[in-house]
């Protein structure tokens, strides 16, 4: 086990899932599907979603703050709340300014969950096993969110009531988990403190920002162009099965072998060859001739990105004022949130002008200039942290 005390971390993860299912579910398959039929034109529910959204992320940093004050339990459960009323909302009573509002102070209280799950389970990782702790913790959600995508949405089609019935169920259930944890607050971390003080520790969290920002915008560039690319390579989803399940396989690799070399050496160990593994997938992707070489893309892929997961979590873990590791964490994931968002504008930009090729290219420039920041100014900080425990 990964944690000193796991039913505590996986309660938090199961709220986490339950959490992420839910608003996945709701914003991506629920109001775009059944808006319309509920009095909700175009324009509310883009404004319901971008107001949820846009409030999460602005709000990490603020709300770890808040957290660190009154305790994480209290505000997961009033976040739960704020989630299930927002649902109901919807479902029984849709109103324009009341459903905006709703969102909005749900995304707020929001905020608050993916800092915590993080600096909880910094705190409670095992010595010697942060990188994978948290490497394991970020990646577990993945499972509720394609769920809330493509297992909500086609079942909103076909059963509206089913559908709706899951939403309001999976946040009943978020709820009693985060009733479960009313009085959880932020473990210790013994021996984090960083020497130099508060402001420095936050100087250094502030080196890793640009870095934070532009390792989300890479990836960002694919958001909205997945299927005009599969459409342009001649490709189906069936085409992707085997690479997939390849490039899944060899992401376990990477994760285990390089998390242990993250714990035990140090995170940039990791982070540097995962950072370049990237920006060969991506240059290579570029090259015609894309949709002959998915086998050789694929474990490429898994490896680097395997290696990059454990080696930034390792990485920022170590960075985190000891004394606000949940506003630091909302801090760095406000700006991670922010190269998400400006990664489909970019990519947008790429395709019109330069075609997939140029997408690709963009990308592996990206990567190439993340590696370059760590390995110079990056490095003159991430070199003075303490190995762990």
């Amino acid at each position: 086990m990964l944690w000193t005390r796991p039913l505590v971390m996986l309660r938090l993860l199961a709220l986490l899932l339950t959490s992420e299912l839910v608003r996945s579910g709701f914003f991506v398959s629920a109001l775009p599907v059944t808006g319309p039929d509920l009095g909700l034109g175009t324009a509310v529910i883009g404004g319901m979603v971008g107001v949820h959204y846009l409030a999460d992320a602005l709000a990490k940093g603020p709300v770890g703050l808040v957290t660190e004050r009154w305790g994480l339990g209290r505000v997961l459960t009033l976040a739960s709340v704020l989630g299930l009323a927002a649902v109901l909302g919807a479902r029984l009573s849709p109103s324009p300014v009341w459903g905006v509002l709703g969102c909005a102070l749900w995304g707020v209280t929001y905020a608050a969950l993916w800092p915590g799950v993080m600096s909880t389970s910094q705190a409670l990782a095992r010595p010697g096993r942060t990188a994978r702790a948290l490497a394991v913790s970020s990646l577990s959600v993945a499972p509720a969110i394609l769920g809330g995508v493509l297992g909500v949405g086609p079942l909103m089609l076909a059963h509206p009531a089913a559908a709706w019935a899951l939403l309001v169920g999976a946040q009943g259930a978020a709820l009693l988990l985060a009733l479960s944890l009313l009085r959880l607050h932020l473990p210790h971390l013994p021996g984090a403190a960083l020497s130099g003080g508060m402001w420095q520790g936050w100087a250094r969290v502030a080196v890793l920002l640009p870095a934070a920002f532009a390792q989300t915008l890479a990836p960002g560039l694919l958001v909205t162009l997945f299927y005009p690319l599969l459409a342009r390579l001649g490709l189906g989803l069936g085409d992707l099965i085997g690479p997939g399940l390849l490039a899944l396989a060899t992401f376990g690799l990477g994760l285990w072998g390089a998390g242990r070399l993250a714990d035990l050496a140090h995170p940039r160990r990791a982070l540097t060859p995962g950072l370049l593994l990237l920006a060969l997938t991506f240059a290579l992707a570029a090259l015609p001739g894309l949709e002959g070489r998915l086998w050789l893309l694929a474990p490429l892929l898994g490896l680097g990105y395997g290696a990059f997961v454990t080696g930034w979590n390792g990485l920022v873990g170590r960075v985190l004022p000891a004394g606000h590791r949940a506003a630091a964490w909302g801090t760095v994931m406000a700006v991670e949130a922010l190269g998400y968002a400006a990664g489909p504008l970019l990519g947008g930009a790429a395709w019109a002008s330069f075609g997939a090729a140029g997408v690709f290219a963009l990308g592996a420039a990206v990567f190439l200039l993340t590696e370059a920041y760590y390995l110079w100014p990056g490095r003159a900080v991430t070199r003075a942290l303490p190995n762990p425990e």
